[in-house]
């Protein structure tokens, strides 16, 4: 990978063995997606925030407790507002 004039044959065997690895790592090791509830729970660890600090930004506690735990559905406004919050697209919300 990390010869510079790789000859057209290195190439292709390096392309094959990508394209290996690849169908091996999807086979034996794929990532399911997560559900909306687990990336805010997952954004909200890694960034230190609690849910009181989400209240302004989806309603009431209790909503915002809902959402948390998977008991409630998110709103497109809901997810665009998460999405400018965290600065990540709000396709991860729905």
């Amino acid at each position: 990978m990390a010869c510079k004039n790789r000859t057209p044959e290195q190439t292709a065997i390096l392309q094959l063995l990508v394209t290996l690895i690849e169908e091996f790592e999807n086979k034996n090791y794929s990532i399911e997606p997560s559900s909306p509830h687990a990336v805010i729970k997952h954004l909200m660890e890694a960034r230190g925030i609690k849910q009181s600090d989400l209240v302004g930004i989806m309603g009431s506690k209790g909503v915002v407790s809902d959402v948390v735990n998977g008991n409630r559905g998110i709103s497109k406004a809901q997810a665009k507002a998460l999405g400018e919050f965290f600065n990540v697209t709000p396709a991860l919300f729905i």
